[in-house]
């Protein structure tokens, strides 16, 4: 199959360490490259793997694997790993994959998981959810939805993302991650298929005409996989529609490239807030009244 024809490609560039006594990529390896890509798969669905397997009641442990040589890679190629589930049983799913250096297929592969109870490890049919999204993924549908509203609609499930980025993850002091401003705020708020929250901003109006979108956060898991865009792109949206003229934003100094690429231009020096370094950041807007 094609490389095209993937819809879940990852990307990898050949280590030094991963060479054999030929120069070329160690067989064993391929395996661990096929690996890689059935995790950026279930990252394609949204899906945080514990989270959702928990939801799910299961978990996919790998049967058989079958490999097929057609050429070798070679320390510093660039691979693209494309990776699709091709066919879902009872309690069995199907993936098939293919190694490629540009468009030439160096590897092909199958995949055969069973879904099992991990207390057990006893097969249990694939849950109906996750069999549906299968099937939505690879027919080209998105595997999230994104929903703007107020706070008290979408904050419980907004605050769990928050909560588990700014306090958890970088020990932020509670009393600061919720600065009261959520009650007036528009949110943003992405949830996968299994209705759970995997993503969330905010729009703040600080001035006639000037909005403040704040509060970003992405699931630990599912970071690099646009779905910070999608939240940003709509909040960005939302205020041009209502009118405003600027959007600004405090980003973390880590996320200023991806600020920049959306548009926004740095307008002030760095600055320390929460003990983390942030720059102010700026997008000037085309508004699109209704």
């Amino acid at each position: 199959m094609p490389l095209q024809d993937y819809r879940c490609q990852s990307r990898l560039r050949v280590r030094w360490a991963e060479i054999d006594m030929q120069r070329i990529v160690f067989n064993a390896h391929y395996l661990t490259y096929f690996d890689t890509a059935i995790t950026d798969y279930w990252r394609a669905l949204a899906l945080p793997y514990d989270d959702a397997m928990h939801t799910l009641g299961g978990e996919p442990y790998l049967k058989k694997v079958t490999l097929e040589y057609h050429a070798s890679a070679r320390e510093g190629d660039m691979l693209t790993i494309g990776m699709r589930c091709q066919r879902v049983g009872n309690s069995s799913m199907l993936f098939g994959g293919g190694i490629f250096r540009g468009e030439q297929l160096l590897v092909s592969g199958e995949l055969i998981y069973v879904f099992a109870d991990p207390a057990s490890q006893r097969p249990t049919p694939v849950p109906a959810l996750l069999r549906d999204l299968f099937t939505a993924f690879e027919a080209g549908e998105s595997a999230t939805q994104l929903q703007l509203g107020a706070w008290q609609d979408l904050g419980e499930r907004a605050a769990r993302v928050r909560q588990a980025v700014f306090v958890e993850e970088q020990s932020i002091a509670p009393d600061i991650e919720m600065d009261g401003q959520d009650a007036t705020a528009l949110h943003a708020l992405v949830t996968n298929r299994l209705d759970q929250p995997v993503a969330t901003g905010r729009l703040v109006t600080i001035s006639p005409g000037v909005s403040r979108i704040g509060r970003m956060a992405v699931h630990r898991a599912l970071r690099g996989g646009r779905l910070g865009r999608q939240v940003l792109d709509a909040l960005v949206q939302a205020a041009a529609k209502r009118g405003d003229h600027q959007v600004v934003l405090h980003a973390q100094a880590s996320a200023q490239p991806f600020y920049e690429r959306a548009g926004f231009e740095v307008s002030g020096p760095r600055y320390e807030e929460a003990g983390l370094p942030h720059v102010p950041m700026q997008r000037l807007l085309a508004t699109s009244r209704p």
